[in-house]
């Protein structure tokens, strides 16, 4: 596991935040509040700062991953896979929650980013222990 397997696995995990969020777009805008124009389309500026500052967030995030699993000595594809789906269960997920509870903002919320977190995870554990 080196540096490149952590940019795959970034890269691997963010591409499918990309087609999660494109599915579920409609539903996260509503319980994100994101105001709409008559296209359905959020407004705003479409700043790629967002798109950017996520791609970061998941080298960080897998370059993490990477020393826990190496430190942990998981080295097989379901091994990787488990300790990934615990990270963005039981660390993540319940992160996004309780932020989501003390902002009141929909529970819909928390699921969908929930789901993104256990799933990226996982996908980033699983590239991590294959190459």
């Amino acid at each position: 596991m080196g540096f490149l397997s952590v940019l795959v696995a970034a890269a691997a995990a963010w591409g499918f935040g990309a087609a999660y969020y494109m599915t579920l777009s409609k539903p996260w805008m509503q319980a994100a509040g994101i105001a709409m124009d008559e296209n359905g389309k959020p407004k705003g500026n479409g700043s790629p700062l967002p798109f950017v500052l996520s791609a970061i967030a998941m080298v960080v995030v897998a370059g993490m991953m990477r020393h826990i699993l190496s430190m942990a000595g998981i080295g097989t594809a379901g091994g990787g896979l488990i300790a990934g789906l615990g990270i963005g269960a039981f660390f993540i997920a319940p992160w996004i929650m309780i932020n989501n509870a003390y902002a009141m903002r929909p529970a819909m919320l928390t699921v969908i980013d929930g789901g993104y977190a256990i799933a990226g995870c996982a996908i980033i554990g699983l590239v991590l222990t294959v190459l």
